[in-house]
């Protein structure tokens, strides 16, 4: 028998096929909200594996975001749990700088998570009452595939997995250039173009005023109500303002008072073409999970006509794009800010958690973040940077409680434990 063992473990070794056991969690993502998870795990003494898809952190941060970037809301409101940003760093860090501060923060926290392992698969074993993770990974031509097997699964790939690629009849033959946001990094290339922008959230808003700055003539797309609130009023920010004003006033007050401002900072955006939805912004957060647009200068640049704003895209012929008023443009580039969405129903075989849209059902709100089972989720409660840091502690709190009183709490840390299983049936 011992040697039908070793001759299993040795088969294993010519093959690409491992699997590990966890002792403590599996946690499903290295961005803002893996790294705030297994920081909040290790305060709690429970070891941990962060598997991520990319070859570093925060890879949507770091690969799939344009140069002018910064945080919208101020860095009290988007820091991590345990650890703030630095002093000297601004009110609204830039890219780089956030991107600084999540790698000091693994630093810190001792989180070194596998990379370049792509989760294909996540099941529950009701018969072992585990959960079984297959990832696979090719590095150098090697294919490996891997099963982490652990008592917890921690989702935590966020809102913004993957790219949201619109449907538009004639788009596929367009002559110029198509460009998801994710890939656009400056404006400077378009200097002197005509760019269709298609989406007015934070993305597009940003993408056409830096596509004014470098003197490049965008035409962005809106085909939906919209609301644009200034990032500051008076100095402080719209959105601290709002937080403090809900600890007093019911929230169709704190709408209606922060319109008014907005209204006072702004001007009347309808007669840009820019039309606010029938509810609120504070409530259509709330309700709907959909968040307002921050402004930083687009809204200037609309007014002067340096932006300007169309309806919907009916179809693309050639190099011409027909809009849904019957009007025609001739565009030289299409940058698309369509958004993202959630990859969890591509890998997640779950659905009492998890809805088919990738989110948890109750996502919107102060729930959403534990599912049964021992399977939590991170991030998805379209609360930004704050909201998964309080999932984040809570998670941690959880499995800790149980970590502790099953193991009788050690003395000292433990590291991430883990080792090999020798096959891979239960």
């Amino acid at each position: 028998m011992e040697n039908m063992f070793r001759l299993m473990d040795q088969d294993q070794d010519l093959t690409t096929n491992r699997c590990i056991w966890v002792n403590g969690p599996v946690i499903v993502g290295a961005g803002p909200s893996g790294l705030a998870t297994a920081a909040c795990l290790s305060e709690q003494n429970v070891p941990f594996v962060v598997l991520e898809r990319a070859d570093c952190i925060a890879s949507l941060w770091q690969k799939r975001t344009y140069d002018r970037l910064k945080l919208h809301l101020p860095k009290q409101f988007c820091q991590l749990p345990k650890m703030p940003f630095p002093e000297d760093f601004p009110e609204y860090p830039t890219k780089r700088q956030f991107i600084d501060y999540l790698e000091s923060y693994a630093t810190r926290f001792e989180i070194n998570p596998k990379f370049n392992e792509c989760v294909q698969t996540a099941r529950f074993d009701e018969t072992s009452g585990l959960w079984r993770v297959k990832t696979v990974s090719n590095i150098e031509s090697t294919r490996t595939e891997v099963e982490y097997i652990c008592r917890w699964l921690v989702v935590a790939t966020g809102e913004n997995a993957e790219r949201v690629m619109p449907e538009i009849e004639g788009l596929s033959e367009f002559s110029g250039e198509v460009i998801h946001a994710c890939d656009y990094k400056s404006g400077e290339k378009f200097a002197g173009k005509k760019v269709l922008v298609v989406g007015c959230g934070n993305s597009g808003m940003e993408v056409s005023l830096d596509l004014a700055n470098h003197f490049a003539k965008p035409s962005m797309v809106v085909r939906s109500s919209v609301h644009v609130m200034p990032r500051e009023i008076m100095g402080k920010s719209t959105f601290e303002l709002a937080m403090t004003l809900l600890k007093w006033l019911p929230l169709w007050l704190v709408d209606k008072l922060l319109l008014v401002l907005s209204w006072m900072v702004l001007g009347n955006i309808e007669k840009h073409g820019l039309k606010r939805p029938e509810m609120g912004p504070m409530e259509l957060k709330s309700v709907k999970g959909k968040t307002p647009v921050l402004d930083i200068g687009a809204i200037e640049k609309i007014r002067s006509g340096k932006i300007d704003v169309v309806p919907g895209i009916k179809r693309f012929n050639g190099n011409r794009v027909e809009l849904v008023n019957g009007e025609e443009l001739d565009v030289d580039s299409v940058v698309l800010a369509t958004g993202y969405r959630s990859n969890v129903p591509y890998w997640l075989q779950e659905s009492e958690f998890f809805a088919k849209n990738g989110f948890p059902k109750t996502a919107v709100g102060n729930s959403g973040w534990k599912g049964r089972t021992g399977l939590y989720a991170v991030g998805f409660t379209r609360r930004g940077l704050s909201g998964a840091s309080m999932d984040a502690v809570k998670i941690a709190q959880d499995i800790g409680s149980v970590w502790k009183l099953e193991t009788k709490q050690p003395t000292k840390r433990s590291t991430a434990s883990h080792r090999r299983c020798i096959s891979q049936q239960f």
